[in-house]
C-alpha cells in the first residue's frame, strides 16, 4: 500500500512549513498530492520525484530552470 502523508508530515520532509505547502498548492508549483473530499494527502514517491526535479550542478543551470 502507498504511503500517503498529510501536509505537515510531507512539509517535514521538504523542511518547509506546512503554510507552503499551502501556498505551493494554490500556485501549482508544488509537489503532486491528493485530494480525498477535504483531505490533502502526499505521496513519498511524490515528494522524492519534486525533490529531484530540483538537482542542479550549477547556479546557472538552476537560474535557466527558473
Amino acid at each position: 500500500m502507498v504511503e500517503n502523508m498529510k501536509t505537515e508530515e510531507a512539509a517535514k520532509i521538504l523542511q518547509v512549513e506546512p503554510s507552503t505547502l499551502e501556498q505551493w498548492r494554490w500556485q501549482g508549483k508544488g509537489p503532486k498530492f491528493i485530494k480525498m473530499n477535504r483531505a490533502v494527502r502526499y505521496r513519498r514517491e511524490d515528494l522524492q520525484s519534486f525533490i529531484d526535479a530540483r538537482v542542479f550542478s550549477s547556479t546557472t543551470e538552476a537560474q535557466a530552470a527558473a
